[in-house]
């Protein structure tokens, strides 16, 4: 393990670009013997990213109770998520990992989707020479004030706008 590693990311902000931007640092980190976790908050475990990531060697966690956004969530959907969300930090967390890529932290954090001391623990207590990765719309100030690089995204222009929907192998 290289001792330059241990340095955590914030990929944060309104527009497209977060998840693309740590799924492709966890496959530099893959192609230079790294080991790599991923975990997906909130996410159905559906993107195209996952499989080919798995194929290179990265540990991923993935999924939500519900296939429904949080707003639509009922109470129990939303506790079910919460715990999956909470069971498969713990998991990760059992492990060894030179890159954590924590996807939509963030936001699982704004809307209590996880525990929250079980996920400043995990950043805040990793290992030592643990590279983590952090995306989401809006970081806690905590999450601000810890990371060595904060990238904010910005839209200025999306296709939405004029009423392109998400398209596979481009936005998921």
């Amino acid at each position: 393990m290289d001792e330059q590693l241990g340095l955590l990311h914030l990929y944060w902000g309104d527009s497209k670009g977060k998840t693309t931007a740590a799924m492709g640092l966890a496959v530099r980190a893959l192609g230079n013997g790294l080991r790599v976790a991923v975990l997906q908050f909130l996410k159905s475990g559906t993107s195209g990213e996952l499989e080919p990531l798995r194929q290179l060697g990265a540990s991923v966690w993935s999924g939500k109770g519900s296939r429904k956004f949080v707003f639509q969530m009922t109470p129990e959907e939303r506790e079910e998520t919460r715990q999956l969300q909470d069971e498969n930090l713990r998991q990760l967390l059992e492990g060894q990992w030179d890159l954590v890529v924590l996807d939509e932290a963030c936001s699982a954090w704004q809307l209590g989707m996880v525990d929250h001391q079980l996920l400043r623990r995990a950043v805040l207590e990793r290992p030592k020479n643990q590279e983590m990765v952090l995306t989401g719309r809006e970081p806690a100030p905590w999450m601000m004030e810890a990371a060595d690089y904060s990238t904010e995204m910005r839209c200025h222009k999306h296709p939405y706008e004029r009423g392109i929907k998400a398209r596979k192998g481009v936005e998921f």
